[in-house]
């Protein structure tokens, strides 16, 4: 019973085994059985005990046998995002908190009572079988009794049969059912007899790093998961997508592979005890679908009150930046770029630090070190000409010594400026003119008035009032997920983005989503508002067309209903993800928007392999301005034919279907290798 086996190891802490395997005998048959190093997984009270991959087993196993239990040495495991601590037999996350594994290095199993599963022995009752196993086979007697730590029974009827018996209840011990007494289990030796798949090892090159970063609300997909899991799934589905589509520059060794990290802010905010008021109003009826907004749509509403959003971006950077710093001491011969990505609410809080961070901070440490640079005495100039308007000119060599410029101006709060020793009164005078300046500057993302095109750059534009801390690296790519960014910009007045403008630090900017996804929005056509045209569409990790895209007209009107159902209050210029194409204003109508305005005679013809017209013909014609550097911008993702028949049930899916979605793996990976020079084996149909 589990009971059993856990009391068994509650009982005898395993001995650290003998560091040489034993010799076997001249006489016998008897190979020495050959260890692998699992470690147990706990979820909701059931415990698995799950096997580490045969190179980690084997690195646990050199330093096992290298007897260095006793220096307390630690083996980073699973691509170092996980390290064993030898001696205590633990398994401990290194990038985020979680619940510390047992490790067990494991020769010996029986099956278990609930699922079948084999459960392996304690390390030293393990010894003991295989001690006796030893005796039997070299002197070949068999039916060999044993008796294990809780008093059960194991027989050695011959080397394919043995077997663990149930002890016999005696009074004063745990009683068990006379069925469990009866009922022996199997025994097996080495892993290699037990059916478990060993998981595949992960290359040790990393070539890229990508942060990811959540929605609010810990459940990041249908299945209410975290997004440690969510990420988990992603980096398995590029690992498998490295293999079917990178093999050539595997087998070169040009690449390694992508590291994946889960930011998580989630955990900062929601300890402000916000969950439990939403949870106390929260109506009881259509429960599951109510949660899934509290924990989604809510996230507007979080995101745009000053008390959670100034927390909220204060957690981002910060972890952002500590993650960096971890990951950077742990592998310090890493050289390639940073990417981040961000899911739902995730993608916003990215694109309001990607607008606010400051081009090249090397600079400006060249310039604070060495002698001051025109642009920090044009700061510092600019302040004096504010102190000279609040009649406070007096204080100007204070702010002077200070390197105040009128950015570092505007940060101050009244603890600072009675540091610099300056009296009541020229200090409320001060703090009333930050305060009236916040409006404008700091709340309204600095560089992002470039962004605005035609409309005033003082208009306080209803964004919150924050301040956006640095990141310590330059982005490569910022990829957004199921993005409410375009729907956030227009309702805070952002009419337009200029072409111009590109993000200060980051040069690539991908916003890809679901077509049924109800929280995102596109990003194009603020960027061209005269011009209707389609998102590109993701090329399908198999290469070809869906088929059923065909009867995409009909769908795409419905996508667009359940849009403007769930926000309705949030009237938008482009609500259509994907609508049935137009004729193009561009003087060459394609094929494909000719054949959509005839109707669908031609159809038939149209070869599912074959990328539409309109999406191959369609990327030089549009210019979509600077923010991917020229590029596309707006990806949409290819619904599955089931999704084509209730959008409703599926919208939920649609917001959260991107950790598993190889399609959008794929472009993540192509897009990553792209800016290393190196390409897909065969490059997809209907691919930019």
């Amino acid at each position: 019973s589990p009971h059993s086996s856990s009391s068994m190891s509650a009982q005898e802490p395993p001995r650290p085994p003998p560091a040489e395997p034993p010799e076997p005998d001249p006489g016998g048959r008897y190979e020495a059985v050959v260890p692998h190093w699992f470690y147990c997984k706990v979820t909701d009270t059931r415990e698995r005990w799950v096997p580490f991959s045969a190179q980690d087993s084997e690195r646990l196993e050199e330093a096992h046998g290298a007897g260095k239990e006793q220096e307390d040495v630690v083996v980073p495991t699973s691509g170092g995002r996980y390290d064993v601590h030898l001696k205590q037999r633990q398994r401990v996350a290194v990038y985020w908190e979680e619940e510390v594994s047992e490790v067990r290095r494991c020769t010996w199993f029986y099956k278990g009572d609930k699922d079948n599963k084999y459960i392996p022995y304690s390390e030293s009752f393990s010894e003991e079988l295989e001690e006796a196993y030893k005796i039997a086979v070299t002197r070949d007697e068999w039916k060999k009794k044993l008796e294990s730590p809780s008093r059960e029974v194991i027989i050695l009827h011959n080397p394919k049969l043995m077997v663990h018996y149930h002890p016999v209840a005696s009074s004063d011990d745990w009683v068990s059912t006379p069925t469990e007494q009866g009922r022996p289990r199997t025994v097996k030796r080495g892993v290699e007899n037990i059916a478990v798949e060993i998981p595949n090892g992960e290359p040790l090159q990393i070539d890229h790093l990508v942060f990811v970063v959540h929605g609010i609300g810990p459940a990041c997909d249908i299945r209410f998961r975290s997004i440690v899991q969510c990420v988990n799934d992603f980096r398995n589905v590029s690992l498998s997508m490295l293999q079917a589509h990178f093999r050539k520059a595997q087998e070169q060794q040009q690449i390694g592979r992508v590291e994946f990290l889960p930011v998580n802010w989630h955990s900062s905010l929601h300890s402000t005890g916000v969950d439990v008021d939403l949870e106390r109003i929260t109506l009881p009826s259509i429960n599951r679908l109510r949660h899934f907004i509290n924990d989604t749509i809510l996230d507007v509403f979080f995101y745009n009150s000053s008390t959670y959003c100034q927390t909220i971006v204060d957690t981002v950077a910060s972890e952002m930046n500590r993650l960096h710093r971890l990951f950077m001491q742990r592998n310090p011969l890493f050289k390639g770029g940073v990417s981040i990505a961000g899911h739902s609410l995730g993608s916003l809080i990215l694109f309001d630090l990607l607008t606010n961070q400051k081009a090249d901070p090397e600079e400006d440490e060249h310039s604070a070190q060495g002698s001051r640079t025109t642009s920090s005495n044009g700061g510092i100039e600019e302040v004096k000409e504010i102190l000279k308007k609040l009649e406070l000119s007096e204080y100007c060599d204070l702010f002077e010594k200070e390197k105040m410029d009128r950015q570092a101006l505007l940060l101050c709060t009244e603890e600072n400026l009675k540091e610099m020793g300056i009296p009541l009164g020229p200090r409320m005078k001060i703090l009333h003119y930050i305060s009236s300046k916040e409006d404008t500057q700091v709340c309204f993302l600095h560089s992002f008035t470039q962004l605005v095109s035609g409309t005033n750059p003082n208009l306080p534009l209803s964004q919150v009032s924050a301040n956006y801390p640095q990141l310590n690296y330059k982005p490569t790519i910022f990829f957004a997920f199921g993005s409410p960014i375009g729907m956030f910009l227009t309702v805070r007045g952002v009419k337009r983005i200029d072409p111009n403008y590109s993000l200060p630090t980051c040069k690539g900017f991908f916003n890809i989503f679901h077509p049924f996804d109800p929280v995102a929005y596109r990003i194009e056509p603020m960027i061209v508002p005269d011009l209707e045209f389609e998102p590109m569409l993701l090329p399908h990790h198999k290469g070809r067309k869906r088929m059923h895209l065909e009867l995409k007209e009909g769908l795409t009107r419905m996508s667009v209903d359940l849009k403007n159902n769930l926000l309705g209050s949030l009237r938008v210029a482009w609500q259509s993800f994907t609508r049935a194409p137009v004729l193009a204003l561009e003087a060459g109508s394609t094929d494909a928007e000719a054949e959509a305005e005839t109707g669908t005679e031609k159809q038939p013809d149209t070869k599912p392999e074959e990328p539409p017209a309109a999406v191959k013909e369609e990327a030089p014609l549009i210019n979509v301005g600077r923010l991917n550097g020229g590029n596309r911008i707006d990806y949409v993702l290819q619904e599955k034919p089931i999704e084509s028949f209730n959008e409703y049930l599926f919208a939920l899916q649609g917001h959260l279907c991107y950790w598993e979605s190889e399609d959008t793996v794929l472009l993540v990976l192509k897009e990553i290798y792209q800016t290393q020079g190196i390409t897909l084996d065969q490059p997809l149909p209907g691919s930019q």
